[in-house]
């Protein structure tokens, strides 16, 4: 039997799922999924390569910002002329 968060899936709740979906959904109502946007547009991973010390550099800042390593890279970028 299937489970979801570890509560069996009973036929009962699968047709109360398909009679709920039949009715439609408000599409303003359901949860956003995703990260949000970081700049003007979609965003591409780009890979970039470190050395031990601008890793730990990096993660020095970011403990110190309360941020993250990624938040660190875009913000040193916007900061270089």
């Amino acid at each position: 039997m299937e489970a979801i968060n570890g509560v069996p899936v009973t036929e009962d709740m699968i047709q109360a799922w398909a009679d709920e979906a039949e009715r439609g959904y408000d599409i303003d109502a359901l949860r956003k999924r995703g990260r949000k946007p970081k700049g003007d547009g979609p965003a591409r991973v780009v890979p970039v390569r470190l050395d031990d010390s601008l890793v730990r550099a990096l993660d020095a800042r970011a403990e110190e910002d309360k941020t993250s390593r990624s938040d660190v890279i875009r913000a040193a970028i916007r900061a270089y002329p």
